[in-house]
């Protein structure tokens, strides 16, 4: 009852909670294994459940209207974004080294295995917008400096607010995914550029493909 008042107590929000169970949880087993206890209670403890979200893509009217306000201050990364399928922490840690524009790649990635330091290939249609952002040590850069993912966020609310959207830097994740598969595109190839693991065993030994074969499935979003 100790640990479950740690996570009732805690007056944080669910993601925290999970992560106050999970530490419980370690070092109840710890505990077990040096004899301190003789039972693990941290089974019994609960949290509050993650909130049921679904993700709603940007729409081709949404996507024309960012092409049209492109010269818009920060609107092409939003556009990057929904090209490349990066997560909002991912795009923002790419390096202008990371970007290869002979072989029009972008490489990047932090969140899991099969998605740190993976190749993305650059759509032709974002190549002026990356060229542009090419000179400083980021991709994306404010100030001179790093842009850190709380200022994206009121940075994003001002491109959203013109746009006369409401959207999440994550949907635009969502919508790259979605917008391959509707155009019918390689399933490894767009499990590669998205950073997942197949879930096939046979997907996941042959996933030998080569960059033309990225380009080839990016080509596809017209």
């Amino acid at each position: 009852f100790h640990m479950q008042e740690c996570i009732d107590g805690c007056g944080r929000g669910y993601s925290t909670q999970g992560a106050i169970k999970a530490l419980l949880r370690h070092l109840d087993k710890f505990a077990l294994e040096m004899d301190v206890v003789s039972k693990c209670y941290s089974g019994l403890i609960t949290s509050e459940r993650i909130p049921e979200t679904s993700k709603v893509p940007f729409t081709d009217d949404e996507i024309n209207k960012l092409w049209e306000a492109q010269a818009e201050p920060w609107v092409d990364s939003v556009l990057v974004f929904l090209y490349t399928g990066f997560r909002i922490s991912e795009l923002l840690a790419v390096r202008c080294a990371d970007v290869d524009l002979k072989q029009r790649t972008i490489k990047g990635g932090t969140k899991t295995t099969a998605g740190k330091n993976r190749i993305v290939p650059i759509h032709p249609r974002i190549v002026p917008l990356i060229q542009k952002r090419m000179g400083g040590e980021f991709l994306f850069e404010r100030e001179g400096k790093p842009c850190s993912v709380a200022k994206y966020y009121e940075l994003w609310a001002t491109v959203m607010k013109k746009l006369g959207a409401e959207h999440t830097p994550h949907e635009c994740r969502h919508t790259f995914r979605s917008r391959l598969d509707s155009v019918g595109a390689n399933k490894v190839c767009i499990d590669l550029m998205m950073g997942h693991r197949s879930k096939e065993v046979g997907e996941r030994i042959y996933t030998h493909k080569t960059i033309t074969e990225l380009h080839a499935a990016i080509a596809l979003l017209k």
